[in-house]
């Protein structure tokens, strides 16, 4: 009976530590679609996209707009991810936590910025990527 107990408690407890790698796999920033910043794509859809430029500006008589923004993961990823480190965690009754927190934290997107020049009727004319 003693024994049913204890397993009984360590499966709670063990249940009860995924959590630091789990949720942060599954917080991990999402993934952006570039191909709007095909030449011709309006304005609109890249700030829909990418969320407000960090910089606007007039040069030649054309708009720049400045993008900064980390690049996340898939949807598929994030879920694999979150799944594998739920399960880790159970297996290992927590120790997983030890690898996987520190990994999810390394691997957390990648930081890209984009200049974009638009043209008079305020679709891209020219990308260049500055990061």
């Amino acid at each position: 009976m003693k024994k049913l107990i204890l397993a009984a408690t360590l499966s709670i407890v063990a249940l009860g530590q995924t959590g630091c790698s789990a949720v942060m796999a599954a917080k991990q920033p999402k993934k952006k679609d570039l191909s709007v910043l095909a030449v011709g794509m309006p304005r609109s859809a890249v700030i829909a996209e990418l969320g407000a430029p960090i910089a606007t500006e007039s040069k030649n008589g054309k708009r720049v707009d400045v993008f900064s923004f980390t690049q996340g993961y898939s949807t598929a990823n994030r879920v694999s991810r979150t799944i594998f480190h739920g399960v880790a965690d159970v297996a290992t009754l927590g120790l997983w936590e030890v690898v996987g927190t520190p990994a999810e934290a390394a691997f957390n997107g990648k930081k890209a910025a984009f200049e974009i020049v638009y043209s008079s009727n305020d679709s891209v004319e020219v990308v260049k990527k500055l990061q």
